[in-house]
């Protein structure tokens, strides 16, 4: 009997890049990665160090540097290329899209020419218009190309919900939708604290529960990757954890539910879109979209991002 490996292939070997590569083998999800990178030298160095680490990790994994060729036989490849938003003009995600397409048309060719059959992961920003335009680009099928878009906004406003309320926040189960950005929403009709809804807590304990600020806590949800961004210049651990939960349940063929970028069909009223949205994975990529009921309120905030996103889109078909 043959053993399967593994094999990961991810483009752009910077901060991103390179946590994600070492959240993958501390956590023993793959026996092989490959890092290309227009900087050759830097992608031999990231992948060295790597290697170096596996030492003492529980599992070998094997980390080099290669190129394009070495993507036929990968099971999965993740698009980490691209500018970080520069705080200092005020731009935001979205801001980055032409810089962005001009980087990933490269990439698009590339994986075309590879004869790469696997997953497409792609965390580059704007991540669900560019995962939308990489699509386009490869006429992909849909359900094999995903961004982990809000699986890191979702944690980090579960971090908000937790600090405010003192529970733990693995007891909390939220969701952010819509956009990696700044047209995100909170879907709080679905919040649950320990399996209970939020709601009917707030009903309970009107004086503790009931008077949270909710917009306040969206908002600093929201805001996570910019306090992470002006402290210390890019943000790491969190998308390379964010990557490595979408990977175990595509690998592991879990049939697991997170809120990754997807192209929506009519689910929430929406068509012709990446947005981000409860998804079960697994090792066909997105399998099914789960539809929350959410309240008026919500679906507009929801309608509202998906529109940014979808001039976005029609924008980057124009660069």
């Amino acid at each position: 009997m043959e053993l399967q490996k593994r094999k990961i292939v991810i483009v752009g070997a910077g901060h991103v890049g390179s946590h994600a590569g070492y959240a993958l083998i501390s956590q023993g999800l793959c026996e092989e990665i490959v890092y290309i990178d227009i900087d050759r030298k830097k992608a031999a160095a990231q992948a060295m160090d790597l290697f170096d680490a596996t030492v003492y990790l529980p599992k070998r994994c094997l980390v080099r540097a290669g190129d394009y060729t070495e993507a036929k036989d990968a099971d999965l490849l993740i698009v980490a290329a691209g500018p970080l938003p520069d705080m200092s003009k005020g731009q935001t995600r979205m801001d980055t899209l032409r810089e962005t397409v001009a980087i990933i048309k490269d990439v698009v060719e590339n994986i075309r020419t590879s004869g790469f059959e696997g997953i497409i992961l792609n965390i580059s920003n704007p991540a669900d218009v560019v995962t939308h335009y990489i699509q386009h680009a490869l006429d992909y099928p849909v359900q094999k190309i995903l961004s982990t878009s809000t699986t890191l906004d979702s944690a980090r406003l579960r971090r908000a919900i937790s600090e405010a309320i003192g529970v733990d926040q693995k007891s909390v189960l939220a969701y952010a939708l819509g956009e990696h950005g700044e047209s995100q929403m909170a879907a709080w009709s679905a919040v649950t604290i320990g399996g209970k809804p939020l709601s009917q807590l707030q009903k309970e304990k009107p004086e503790t529960y009931g008077a949270l600020d909710l917009k306040a806590i969206a908002a600093e949800g929201k805001a996570g990757g910019w306090h992470i961004l002006a402290g210390k210049g890019s943000t790491e651990f969190g998308i390379g954890a964010a990557i490595a939960e979408v990977v175990r349940a595509v690998f592991g063929d879990e049939n697991r539910i997170l809120p990754v970028s997807t192209l929506l069909t009519g689910q929430y009223g929406e068509n012709g879109v990446y947005a981000s949205v409860p998804s079960v994975l697994n090792r066909h990529g997105v399998a099914e979209v789960i539809e929350l009921d959410l309240t008026k309120e919500e679906l507009e905030e929801f309608h509202k991002s998906c529109q940014t996103m979808k001039e976005n889109f029609e924008l980057a078909l124009t660069l």
